[in-house]
């Protein structure tokens, strides 16, 4: 299994993704290996919950990881990553290769011709949807591109909800055949915290009103203007409401500006990145925890909100909308528009009877729908397809063996297989690529 964030390193939802997901296929009785990025003093090798973790250290010079020279770190990246991965498997044998996202490509495509193994590849997001449906610069088109030869290169793709099945199927014209949804999870015992962390929390950050919250990392597309825009609105309605926001990104200083600009400075709180020991208190100690995004695959942290016992209220967009059932297990609003999010949030603080009902039949849908177990399960399954599949290998296999016995016709067939297989043709298109 290929990532590149894994704990102590997590940026986003990935890497806890591939954490909780790589150990719950060893409580299921298989053997995983992940290859990941190096955090400083963790080991370069060693067993964490059964899973066999290797991380690449940096090769010089070293690229910082931002904006202006992402592509020239993912390069340098997917060299130490790939040697790192050659020795791990130097000595086992595998079954398969398990890549995530475009930022492990190069790596995972490599190893598939090396090893000559079976190639699955899960795409969490893509660059189209980050962007709105569209492609603004080079950046942008040159990480499309590697999405693209990814999903083409693996022998199957795994998406977390059937939104994303439509978007990357369409964005990187896969057959429906080949894209398989596979749900996040969630460790529902993780997310119940202690009532005495729950308390500590709301009286951390809690006034005499109401208090929302947001989790996520802050960048515009999490939509998190939308709910500072709809604040003074909700604080009319609810004398005293505030605002938590934790999470970290580029995005923050852009909405501490609108934040002062509104004069909301003192009811909005900026809690930063919250580790797995803090945020499920902060979740659980909130009136109703607020998901606006504009873009958003699947929606981990709904999940999460849901497993600590919050009310949710989230938009109506992408992986959400299968999460979320209007007045069941939550209320929805449509994207960018904060006056219907006000009005959403506003019937949960109206009527807590209400909240509580939803917040409880949210709680029991993630623990029956979204255990690790389950989501475990049903990755092994689409192993078990994959490896019952022909492979783009096995068909290269299969003209090195008719050239062999002469058979010039059936070589240039399968040649021809491979060629479209293997190496697609990619051609970045221009203009808005989705309806979203």
């Amino acid at each position: 299994m290929l990532s590149w964030e894994f704990p102590p390193v997590v940026v986003g939802g990935l890497g806890r993704h591939v954490h909780q997901l790589s150990t719950a296929l060893v409580a299921a009785g298989h053997q995983v290996t992940v290859v990941t990025r190096h955090a400083p003093g963790a080991p370069v090798d060693e067993y964490v919950e059964g899973v066999r973790v290797v991380r690449a250290p940096e090769d010089p010079p070293l690229f910082p990881l931002s904006t202006p020279s992402l592509l020239a770190w993912t390069m340098a990246f997917n060299h130490a990553l790939t040697r790192a991965a050659l020795r791990a498997a130097d000595g086992g044998e595998y079954d398969l290769i398990h890549a995530h996202d475009w930022l492990v490509a190069h790596t995972a495509i490599t190893l598939k011709e090396h090893l000559r193994l079976p190639l699955v590849a899960t795409i969490h997001a893509t660059e189209a949807g980050r962007h709105q449906g569209w492609l603004p610069g080079d950046m942008n088109k040159c990480i499309h591109s590697i999405e693209y030869w990814l999903g083409h290169e693996a022998d199957r793709v795994l998406v977390c909800s059937g939104y994303m099945r439509w978007e990357v199927s369409r964005l990187l014209e896969l057959t429906a055949g080949k894209v398989e949804v596979v749900p996040n999870g969630v460790d529902a015992a993780a997310w119940r915290p202690a009532p005495r962390a729950v308390a500590a929390a709301r009286s951390r950050y809690a006034g005499e009103g109401p208090l929302l919250g947001f989790a996520g990392r802050l960048v515009y597309e999490k939509g998190v203007q939308d709910l500072v825009a709809a604040l003074p609105r909700l604080r009319a309605a609810h004398p005293g409401a505030r605002l938590v926001i934790a999470g970290d990104g580029p995005h923050q200083q852009a909405l501490r500006d609108e934040v002062h600009d509104r004069r909301l400075q003192r009811a909005v709180s900026f809690a930063g990145f919250l580790g797995d020991d803090e945020l499920p208190a902060v979740l659980a100690a909130m009136d109703t925890v607020v998901v606006p995004s504009i873009y958003e695959p699947f929606g981990m942290v709904a999940l999460e909100a849901a497993a600590a016992g919050a009310p949710l209220a989230v938009t109506a967009t992408g992986g959400l909308t299968e999460i979320v059932t209007p007045e069941v297990t939550g209320m929805t609003f449509p994207a960018r528009d904060p006056d219907r999010l006000a009005d959403a949030v506003g019937s949960l603080l109206a009527d807590p009877s209400f909240a509580a009902t939803v917040a409880h039949n949210a709680r029991t849908m993630v623990a029956e729908k979204y255990s690790w177990a389950t989501v475990a399960r049903r990755t092994v399954e689409a192993y078990g397809g994959t490896l019952r599949r022909p492979t783009a290998l096995a068909v290269a296999e299969a003209a090195d063996a008719a050239a062999t016995n002469g058979d010039a016709a059936a070589a240039n067939d399968a040649a021809a297989m491979v060629a479209r297989v293997v190496r697609p043709r990619i051609v970045v298109p221009e203009g808005n690529l989705l309806s979203l």
